[in-house]
């Protein structure tokens, strides 16, 4: 079993920053890549940053050039670092990663609990 811990959320007001953290636990052999994903209430969860083990990055467009997406392979952890916050920003956050458990496991999925993000405008 592995597990993913976020911390960071709170109430911030439009313009500040916050940074979200997420730390994974358990059998792992292999972290893919880990990522970050929102679900504002009444929407879809939604795909806001992504990082493999070789580093590439993808951003979602509405965060582009505000958030910045880092991991730590020795510590299983990555990290969100949120610039600019703007009140549509809003949301739920959680976190996410593509993992093996073994050398000849099939690729497992696992999500966080959330930690929420609220940005008063």
């Amino acid at each position: 079993q592995v597990q993913l811990v976020e911390s960071g959320g709170g109430l911030v007001q439009a313009g500040e920053s916050l940074r979200l953290s997420c730390a994974a636990s358990g059998s792992i052999f292999r972290i893919d890549t880990m990522g970050w994903y929102r679900q504002a209430p009444g929407k879809q969860r939604e795909s806001v940053a992504i990082i493999t083990s070789g580093g590439s990055t993808n951003y979602a467009d509405s965060v582009k050039g505000r958030f910045t997406i880092s991991r730590d392979t020795a510590k299983n952890m990555v990290y969100l670092q949120m610039n600019s916050l703007k009140s549509e920003d809003t949301a739920m956050y959680y976190c996410n990663s593509m993992y093996k458990a073994s050398l000849f496991s099939r690729e497992l999925e696992v999500w966080g609990q959330g930690t929420l993000v609220t940005v008063s405008s």
